[in-house]
């Protein structure tokens, strides 16, 4: 009986950590931020996209600030750049959910990870992302805070790391930062909006959180 409890105790102590985190997390998503309508002109077009669990930012070549747009990889016909933030064994070892395992998704979550950007490049816009209109003020932090998230080399380039793309239209770059469970893909871009002043959550691991707030 003692050793049962004892096992109890442990299997408690196990599952309220996770159980807490999914509550807190849950409470800070539904809480605003930039909540405000501005009266500025909102006459630039940047996108958000999900593929059901990990967000990326979409921004028109038009709108990309060009101390981005020069350093990038791309061809005439690529109009639009999605970025994402993320854990680098992640990226490079799961490039399908299929082939995600236990000891990926732990060294993600708990061993503050080193991590990448996933540029992806379109031609053209896509049904399923979801419009967000900035003024010129909201544009250009978003363009700051992109940037500064790459990890650039000491010509001041960045760092482009070949072959690992999923496709012809994908690449990776190194990126500052690390990955783990309380910073993860989505609270990237949470905090990029929070810090470009555009609607935003207190916090959140989520994708939806975001996506709700701009349907």
């Amino acid at each position: 009986m003692k050793l049962l409890k004892k096992i109890l105790k442990y299997v408690g102590i196990v599952l309220v950590l996770p159980i807490s985190y999914v509550l807190v997390s849950l409470i800070l998503t539904y809480i605003p931020v930039n909540n405000q309508d501005t009266k500025t002109e909102k006459n630039n077009t940047i996108y958000l996209s999900s593929n059901g669990v990990h967000l990326e930012i979409i921004i028109p070549k038009k709108n990309l600030d060009t101390t981005i747009l020069n350093k990038l990889k791309y061809i005439s016909n690529e109009e639009y750049f999605s970025f994402g933030w993320g854990d680098k064994n992640f990226y490079v070892e799961t490039p399908t959910w299929a082939d995600l395992t236990l000891a990926t998704s732990f060294r993600a979550l708990f061993l503050n990870s080193s991590t990448l950007i996933h540029v992806t490049r379109y031609s053209k816009t896509r049904q399923d992302w979801a419009i967000i209109k900035v003024d010129d003020d909201q544009l250009k932090k978003i363009n700051d805070f992109i940037y500064k998230t790459f990890s650039l080399d000491t010509q001041g380039d960045m760092t482009l790391l070949p072959g690992l793309g999923y496709n012809t239209n994908d690449d990776f770059y190194e990126a500052n930062g690390n990955y783990n469970c309380l910073r993860t893909c989505n609270s990237w871009v949470n905090t990029a909006f929070k810090q470009s002043d555009i609607k935003s959550c207190l916090w959140t691991p989520f994708d939806f959180g975001l996506l709700n707030m701009h349907q």
